[in-house]
């Protein structure tokens, strides 16, 4: 893991809800590898990005950290069991990564993501809620599960797509703020 001050911020979802292609989307290169097939994520993957101008002067530096994915695993209750214990041993670290837990907007309030708030919640980990898949949804369901999701987590989520581009800047917005709140900008 980076040993140096720059921030992190972690994608944390269930297996399949885009976290791989969200960070792809984000940087507009193929850096994180993606597959049909939920569960391929097996260790943490850090990116390091630096952006421009993001959201005020200066360049912004920070890691982006793809997290396996929750709730499926090829090899059973055992690979399930050591992609858990991947990410508890990053979040549970020295480096107070900040959170950005993915939830697919097509399946709000599922159990998993409860579960895995519920326990950020417990270790004092902050998550920014991010509703992927969004351009997946007619206009009427879009809203009835953003409400879902808000009434679910109790704040809104914000919805992005990383195939049609949706929220992305949004997203980066929320990116840059967060780095620029942890005070570690270059």
């Amino acid at each position: 893991m980076p040993k140096d001050a720059l921030p992190q911020v972690a994608l944390a979802g269930r297996s399949n809800v885009g976290k791989s292609s969200l960070i792809n989307a984000l940087t507009r290169r193929r850096i994180a590898r993606t597959s049909a097939a939920p569960g391929k994520t097996r260790l943490a993957n850090v990116y390091r990005v630096e952006l421009e101008g993001a959201d005020g002067p200066g360049r912004l530096a920070l890691y982006l950290v793809d997290l396996p994915g929750y709730g499926y695993a090829r090899g059973g209750a055992e690979s399930a069991n050591e992609l858990r214990a991947v990410a508890e041993a990053y979040l549970g670290g020295p480096h107070a990564p900040y959170v950005l837990l993915l939830i697919d907007s097509r399946h709000p309030g599922l159990d998993a993501d409860i579960q895995a708030a519920k326990w950020l919640e417990s270790r004092g980990i902050g998550a920014h809620i991010v509703a992927t898949k969004i351009d997946k949804l007619t206009r009427s369901e879009r809203a009835r599960n953003l409400d879902a999701i808000g009434n679910t987590f109790g704040t809104a989520a914000l919805p992005v797509s990383a195939t049609s581009g949706e929220g992305l800047d949004e997203l980066w917005r929320m990116i840059a703020r967060i780095a620029r709140d942890a005070g570690r900008v270059e």
